[in-house]
């Protein structure tokens, strides 16, 4: 009878690591407004006078007796913007554990695994969900092939012309499923030579004068076909990020992590109109 052997069994000391991507949507919006000292921030709304047609003669002059028409006053509205993510975490890691897998487990990259894996996603998925919720135009949704992707995009492009959003700087946002539809249409053609700092930021390429820039679909709204948009429409603070390890606190041998990231993401009124976002109809 054969003797059995015991195989040996070695751990190398590496971490297999999950790929997560940079948050992009710095390049979707704004930090144009300061919440320093402020949980709300409220900003104005002005509005305008008519355009009248000018009385030389003063024959038809209004109550005021004014040769440009009757007086108007101007309406001052605001917008309120209360931050409403508060969000944290913690973690412990024991000596020992830290120490018997080879110090894989080590609090400064546990920390930066946390906010790669987990709270960048997160505040991207929220950010782009408040963009398609509070986009100024929505049309129905669609499924979108290789045959009409470009058309749907040219009618995004024309909404925010029609509105007067600036012509520069502005994004097309897409999940890879999209790209690959308007890399395989024939009359797309888009620009790859893009700087290497915009493709550092993630720009992958550009149409029609809009930087593309592709993001998993895991973090977009469900349904999520496409969202153009100008960066001026939305504003998107991070209040708070607040990070903490402390070594052998009271009650723990070890290090324990702590965390704390205030955010949120307002599409504003007057320009919720540069942004335009077109859904697929489910399962296509």
């Amino acid at each position: 009878m054969a003797e059995s052997i015991n195989l040996t069994t070695k751990f190398e000391p590496y971490t297999d690591e999950i790929f997560k991507n940079e948050s992009k949507k710095s390049l979707l919006t704004n930090q144009d407004f300061d919440w320093t000292g402020a949980h709300t921030v409220k900003i104005y709304k002005i509005t305008t006078a008519t355009m009248n047609n000018y009385d030389r003669a003063g024959t038809g002059s209004g109550a005021s007796g004014s040769r440009y028409g009757s007086v108007a006053s101007l309406g001052a509205a605001t917008e309120e913007f209360a931050l409403t993510k508060d969000r944290s975490f913690t973690f412990v890691i024991d000596k020992l554990d830290r120490d018997e897998t080879a110090l894989q487990l080590e609090a400064a990259s546990a920390l930066a695994r946390q906010q790669r894996e987990v709270i960048i996603p997160e505040v991207d998925k929220y950010v782009y969900s408040a963009m398609c919720t509070g986009a100024g135009t929505k049309p129905t949704a669609v499924t979108l092939t290789s045959d009409n992707i470009y058309s749907e995009i040219l009618k995004a492009s024309k909404a925010l012309d029609d509105a007067e959003v600036p012509e520069t700087s502005r994004v097309l946002l897409v999940t890879p499923a999209t790209y690959l539809l308007m890399k395989q249409c024939a009359d797309i053609t888009m620009e790859t030579e893009i700087g290497n700092d915009m493709r550092l930021k993630g720009v992958v390429s550009n149409l029609d004068g809009a930087n593309v820039i592709k993001v998993p679909a895991s973090r977009l709204p469900e349904n999520f076909g496409f969202l153009m948009a100008h960066p001026s429409a939305t504003v998107a603070p991070v209040k708070l990020e607040d990070y903490k390890i402390h070594q052998d606190p009271p009650g723990i041998s070890g290090s324990l992590v702590e965390g704390r990231v205030c955010y949120d993401a307002f599409v504003l009124d007057n320009k919720k109109n540069a942004l335009y976002y077109q859904a697929v109809t489910a399962g296509s």
